[in-house]
């Protein structure tokens, strides 16, 4: 095949794919692409993404410049269908210091996920600043890890990752990046958006025990953040924890990190029960 043939083909396979997570369809009309496809069913959506998007529509909410978003509760009311979907969001609590809101992904006629959000006024408190929460370990010590690949899915394949010394099963210290935006189009978002996009991803970079066929299964029904310093850059650090109960019920808990140290703590309980062996 002629050298131009084939730099033709080459070219056109890469323009086939994505490079964000969501196309935006006007308003507040969305729709997947492959790289937000989930782990456990691939017609479905992975929670990771679907935490970027509609943390962007809640800035977007009538933001105020004095305020900022200081927590997230994520209640995962089902599978989040792969595809085209809305996001409706709304002031629960209006306030001159402090408000609610909430946002509602809707897909298939139904509510498959619901956020809450309190923002809060900003002030400056420089002079009582601290921090308890010890920081992960550089993002310079860690190596590259492809520990990842044990699931499936379009979004554990967009992104990387590293990990620090000691990362072992249910305990573990793991940086993520992806080179894909939320939007199409190159539409800009911060850097809430762009770390706790990822953020989901917790409780996969740790697990316990390994989502096989006769193993077990242990997805989060919910995810919820709180974040006392906004974040920077593009590496989300997740140090992470995983408990496991004797009567199905675990809790993925992490401190979220980014280049400059802690700024967030996330927690997700977890529903565990066999996976069915292959037939």
């Amino acid at each position: 095949m002629p050298e131009t043939t084939t730099r033709a083909a080459a070219n056109d396979v890469a323009a086939e794919i994505p490079s964000s997570y969501y196309l935006h369809l006007g308003e507040n009309r969305y729709e997947s692409t492959i790289h937000s496809q989930g782990a456990w069913n691939d017609h479905e959506q992975h929670m990771a993404p679907v935490t970027g998007i509609m943390i962007h529509a809640l800035e977007q909410y009538q933001p105020r410049a004095d305020m900022r978003l200081a927590r997230f509760s994520f209640d995962i009311l089902g599978l989040i269908p792969a595809g085209e979907f809305t996001i409706e969001t709304m002031m629960l609590r209006p306030g001159r210091t402090i408000e609610l809101l909430q946002a509602e992904l809707i897909a298939d006629g139904r509510v498959a996920v619901r956020a809450t959000a309190w923002r809060l006024q900003k002030g400056d408190t420089a002079a009582v600043e601290a921090y308890e929460d010890e920081p992960m370990g550089s993002l310079a010590a860690a190596v590259p890890w492809d520990g990842m690949s044990m699931w499936p899915g379009g979004f554990i394949r967009s992104i990387e990752a590293r990990i620090n010394p000691g990362h072992r099963p249910g305990r573990g210290r793991a940086w993520l990046r992806s080179p894909y935006t939320m939007l199409d189009g190159g539409a800009p978002t911060s850097a809430l958006v762009r770390l706790l996009g990822l953020a989901d991803s917790a409780n996969g970079i740790s697990a316990r025990v390994e989502p096989m066929p006769g193993g077990w299964m242990f997805p989060n029904v919910d995810l919820s953040i709180h974040i006392y310093r906004e974040p920077d850059g593009e590496w989300l650090g997740l140090d992470t924890h995983v408990t496991m109960s004797g009567d199905g019920v675990g809790l993925t808990s992490t401190v979220l990190n980014d280049h400059k140290g802690p700024f967030a703590r996330s927690e997700q309980i977890l529903t565990i029960r066999p996976i069915p062996a292959a037939r």
